[in-house]
């Protein structure tokens, strides 16, 4: 893990981590869609489009979204492929009634089931999907390598693991500019609008705290997974990581 000199929220392991991610993303929710793409500038929608495209390639029919909070991924993907059906999970109850709302208002009810869910069991039976997306949320799970034998337990074989996750720049300018924007105004600006001034000191906190993308390389490679590999996005604010079961 990177090594971090900034305050942070103190989380347990495991059960506890869990339930304060439950609760944090509960209290969130009504502000989270708003407060997410003003504070990426709308980049974020370009690198769920990366990898939504990628997921296409392969004209999967069935995909499991995993923390999927308001539903973008799941929406997307369901627009960009127009045969598949999409299992959204996430521990927040709350994110999904927000998702619930954005897929009634895209029609898409039908092609798109959302449910409570937790990454580290996940409630179905082996090689059930084609693909298992998740967009920006492994920085959360509690024990990233269970998560990883989970999703490689319920795909198909030589079915795709698509993730786009936050990361710290590598680059020293890059990263002091953005370590800035992340630590002081991202709070300053989230905590006025959400009142929720602490979870948007733990968000930029967790991202700066997260393993290195070789690290989640070996992570997955260790879970099973073949072809793995991680794509940076914008100079390594973001990175896309694939992997084959």
């Amino acid at each position: 893990m990177n090594n971090t000199k900034h305050a942070t929220t103190p989380v347990t392991p495991d059960k506890g981590k869990k339930e304060q991610m439950r609760s944090m993303f509960n209290r969130i929710a009504p502000s989270y869609d708003m407060l997410n793409h003003l504070f990426s500038c709308h980049i974020d929608r370009w690198w769920r489009h990366r990898a939504t495209r990628l997921a296409a390639s392969r004209q999967p029919r069935r995909i499991l979204d995993l923390a999927t909070g308001t539903g973008d991924m799941a929406i997307a993907l369901a627009q960009r492929i127009p045969q598949c059906e999409i299992l959204g999970l996430d521990l927040s109850e709350e994110m999904l009634s927000v998702a619930q709302r954005k897929v009634k208002a895209h029609n898409l009810e039908q092609r798109i089931i959302l449910r409570t869910g937790d990454a580290e069991h996940l409630p179905m039976s082996d090689k059930q999907f084609d693909a298992v997306t998740v967009g920006f949320g492994i920085r959360n799970f509690a024990r990233l390598e269970q998560c990883f034998q989970e999703m490689h337990r319920v795909l198909q074989p030589n079915g795709r693991l698509i993730i786009v996750e936050l990361t710290t720049p590598k680059n020293r300018l890059i990263r002091t500019i953005y370590e800035f924007y992340s630590f002081r105004l991202m709070p300053l600006i989230g905590g006025w609008i959400s009142r929720e001034k602490k979870a948007y000191r733990y968000l930029p906190a967790s991202v700066h705290a997260f393993h290195s993308p070789e690290r989640v390389v070996e992570m997955m490679q260790g879970a099973g997974f073949r072809d793995c590999a991680a794509h940076p996005l914008t100079f390594g604010i973001a990175h896309l990581f694939t992997a084959t079961r």
